[in-house]
């Protein structure tokens, strides 16, 4: 097993029109407004930024994204990923009951020295920071989509 490589599934429901959402999540630049782990994020180009993340450990992840697909009548946005981690990320947004369901994947490796250095004995950590950095997110969107 590669103790660098992470596969992570993550579904928010949101009280919100599939369309709002989509909306939301299209726009990166303004995910620190909503979501305090995405600390920067700077537009290269119209497809192209780079996003610094950190969330309760106390280490900043880089990386450049790339966008790969935007859908809107799909609900899909992927992007590549290269930097700290590498790989890739897609949300699927999709009519979830009288609000919406936001299905988050993500498959990357971890490229930073730091991380890979402690890839074994770290990993549990890991994961439970993902996890917590995502259950921000999912409160952060809400909140948000409420207020806007």
């Amino acid at each position: 097993m590669d103790w660098t490589r992470y596969r992570f599934r993550d579904l928010w429901t949101l009280p919100a029109p599939p369309a709002r959402v989509y909306e939301a999540l299209e726009r990166a630049e303004d995910y620190p407004r909503w979501w305090r782990q995405v600390r920067e994020v700077n537009r290269v180009d119209s497809a192209t930024g780079v996003i610094r993340i950190r969330s309760f450990l106390p280490y900043d992840i880089t990386f450049t994204a790339r966008e790969v697909r935007r859908d809107a009548a799909a609900g899909v946005l992927e992007i590549a990923m290269t930097g700290d981690i590498d790989g890739w990320a897609r949300w699927t947004v999709t009519a979830h009951g009288s609000g919406t369901l936001a299905r988050y994947d993500q498959e990357v490796r971890v490229d930073k020295p730091l991380l890979r250095r402690f890839a074994v004995p770290g990993r549990p950590a890991f994961r439970l920071n993902h996890a917590l950095m995502m259950r921000a997110g999912r409160r952060g969107l809400a909140a948000y989509l409420e207020a806007v």
